[in-house]
């Protein structure tokens, strides 16, 4: 079974990016497009992985990070924070497992992402 990763990304079309490369590094992905449906879906599922945008609508990436980090069933999960805003991103780079300031490539997240894997899950 493929994990999980969710984007969490307001701009369509860099979730379309996000997702396919997540997608490519082989895993099973999801596209959340604001902080309020994220904090829902967080509620349903434990992802692997978690693209994080911090500039969402209704609730933010750092809020949504807060969550992810106090909860027990998520704490481990691996968080790549994609965002244009490299203080903020800095700021909140000991809770993330990575930052990447945007633009990021179709490739750079692809590979990234398919290093940071499981051991244990099958190929992509």
């Amino acid at each position: 079974m493929k994990p999980i990763a969710l984007v969490i990304e307001d701009d369509e079309d860099l979730a379309t990016i996000f997702t396919e490369a997540t997608e490519a590094a082989g895993y099973q992905v999801e596209a959340i497009p604001s902080g309020d449906l994220a904090l829902r879906r967080l509620e349903e599922v434990t992802p692997y992985l978690i693209v994080l945008d911090l500039h969402l609508p209704v609730v933010t990436g750092p809020q949504i990070l807060k969550f992810i980090r106090a909860n027990d069933r998520l704490k481990d999960a691996q968080v790549i924070i994609a965002s244009a805003d490299d203080r903020l991103a800095e700021y909140h780079r000991d809770k993330a497992t990575m930052v990447m300031l945007k633009p990021i490539s179709f490739v750079q997240l692809r590979d990234l992402t398919q290093r940071l894997r499981p051991a244990d899950s099958p190929p992509a």
